[in-house]
C-alpha cells in the first residue's frame, strides 16, 4: 500500500493548499499494482484530482501496450474522477503535433513556469532510461519544451511522447518504482554511482522531494546502510494516509 499511501497523503495536502491534485502517471507493468490498490484506498479526492501520463507510445489506447490503456482498467474506470479530469497523451495522433498539443494543456491546467505538477510517478529500465527519455537521447538535452516526440533506441519498440526533463525536475514531488532483479544494476548505479550515462540520475536533482520505491530484488545491490537510510527517510516523509 506504500505507493497508493503517499499518493493519498499528498493529494489532502495540496487539495487543502492549492484546492486540486496534479498526479502523472508511469507506464509499464512496475506500477499496475499500484494502480490498482490507489483505486480501492479511500480518502482520495478524485473530484479534485488531475491525471496526466509522464509518457506515452504512439498508439491507439486500445493497442495492448497502451500506457493510458493499462491504467484505464486498473485506475481510472474503477474511481469517480470527471473525465475531463482525465488527461491522456494521444498516442495515435501526429507525434509531434501531439507532443505539442499535450504541452499546453498541461501549461493551461498546472500552475507555475515551469508547471509544477504535485506527483510524477516514473519507471526506470535497465538501461537507466525514465519516462521515454533513453541513453544518449537528444531529448535529454531538452529545455526549450516540456513533452517531445522521441524516437526509440533500436530494439524498443513504438516512437514515444514523453516529459522532459525541466517538467520532471520542476515537480513537487518524483516517485520512482522498480522492481525485480533485472533493475538492480540500474538502480545501484542511479542511487550508488549517480552515472550520468544513466538518465534517471538526471531526476534526482528535482526541485522537490525525490522517493524511490523498490522491492528486495531491485534492491539487492544496494548496501544495508543505505536501504535502512532509506526506510527511515520514508517513514518520516510519508505520514499515514488521511
Amino acid at each position: 500500500m506504500r505507493v497508493a499511501d503517499l499518493i493519498v497523503h499528498d493529494a489532502a495536502m495540496a487539495v487543502r493548499e492549492r484546492g486540486r491534485f496534479t498526479l502523472a502517471l508511469a507506464g509499464g507493468r512496475t506500477p499496475l499494482a499500484a494502480y490498482a490498490r490507489l483505486a480501492a484506498a479511500s480518502g482520495m479526492p478524485w473530484a479534485r484530482t488531475h491525471l496526466f501520463w509522464s509518457d506515452e507510445r504512439c498508439i491507439p489506447p486500445d493497442n495492448p501496450d497502451s500506457n493510458f490503456g493499462a491504467a484505464a482498467g486498473v485506475l481510472v474506470s474503477r474511481v469517480p474522477i470527471p473525465p475531463d479530469h482525465v488527461h491522456r497523451i494521444r498516442g495515435e495522433a501526429e507525434p509531434r503535433e501531439e507532443a505539442r498539443r499535450y504541452e499546453s494543456v498541461l501549461r493551461e491546467i498546472v500552475r507555475g513556469d515551469p508547471p509544477r505538477l504535485d506527483v510524477i510517478l516514473l519507471g526506470v529500465g535497465e538501461d537507466g532510461h525514465t519516462a521515454s527519455l533513453f541513453p544518449g537521447s537528444p531529448a535529454l538535452d531538452e529545455q526549450a519544451h516540456l513533452v517531445v516526440a522521441v524516437d526509440p533506441p533500436p530494439g524498443v519498440a513504438h516512437q514515444r511522447i514523453t516529459f522532459t526533463l525541466p517538467l520532471i525536475l520542476a515537480a513537487r514531488s518524483v516517485v520512482f518504482l522498480a522492481t525485480g532483479a533485472a533493475k538492480a544494476n540500474a538502480v545501484a548505479r542511479v542511487l550508488l554511482a549517480h552515472d550520468e550515462a544513466m538518465p534517471a540520475t538526471r531526476a534526482l536533482a528535482a526541485r522537490g522531494r525525490v522517493v524511490w520505491v523498490l522491492d528486495e530484488e531491485a534492491a539487492r545491490d544496494l548496501s544495508d546502510a543505505i536501504k535502512e537510510q532509506g526506510r527511515q527517510a520514508w517513514v518520516r516523509q510519508t505520514p499515514p494516509a488521511v
